[in-house]
């Protein structure tokens, strides 16, 4: 088995209710073209297609549009929870949230795809730690945000330390800002989960570049 991927610095996840009615794919072409001039590599990114209420067929399409845009910058494409889905359009990974399919029964589908995982606690992400068919985890929410009170409280910074005590990449989600950035990262974490951050901004690029400049800056 090959070395397990680096965790993007930015894990970019859609959300195309969150656009101000402008096309998902424009949004994420636009956000991506912070990259040039980064000195950051694409590796930095990944972008996750979580979509849930789109029925399969539509589900592909969009993949498939997003799969274009992501090889042309060169980042990763996973697809939540779908990997029938992220067969299709050809994505690197698949990511799996609560009540999907294991990581056993995802490897045995699909053993070429990235892992990623969904967690909530650090227990949770000790317990993917010991699995190293799982490339990196996604852990919140770690501040208050919409798109995440039904996950409960915000965890704050003291439980995100600890889940990032762990032996795996961690990246911190909801809330998570240009601004939040500087603490996750001293707190542990191998980058931050967002989506109205960048997708919402009138700007994606300038958002995504403001990104980068608080990763480096740290």
């Amino acid at each position: 088995m090959s070395a397990t991927p680096r965790a993007p610095f930015v894990y970019l996840i859609t959300d195309r209710h969150a656009t101000q009615g402008r096309p998902l794919t424009g949004v994420i072409a636009g956000a991506l073209r912070a990259l040039q001039g980064s000195h950051l590599p694409s590796s930095a990114v990944a972008i996750q297609l979580r979509e849930k209420d789109l029925p399969g067929g539509t589900l592909i399409e969009l993949g498939r549009q997003l799969r274009a845009v992501t090889n042309a910058a060169g980042v990763r494409l996973f697809v939540n929870d779908r990997i029938d889905v992220a067969l299709a359009v050809g994505a690197d990974g698949v990511h799996l949230g609560d009540g999907a399919l294991g990581v056993d029964d995802a490897h045995a589908l699909a053993p070429a795809l990235q892992i990623a995982l969904s967690t909530h606690s650090p227990a949770g992400v000790a317990r993917a730690a010991a699995d190293p068919r799982v490339s990196f985890v996604v852990f919140g929410p770690v501040f208050e945000t919409p798109s995440k009170r039904g996950f409960g409280p915000p965890q704050g910074l003291q439980a995100l330390r600890a889940a990032c005590a762990s032996s795996i990449s961690v990246l911190a989600l909801g809330g998570v800002g240009a601004n939040e950035i500087p603490a996750c990262l001293g707190a542990g974490a191998a980058g931050v989960g967002c989506i109205r951050g960048v997708l919402s901004n009138p700007d994606p690029e300038a958002a995504l570049r403001r990104f980068f400049e608080a990763i480096e800056s740290t």
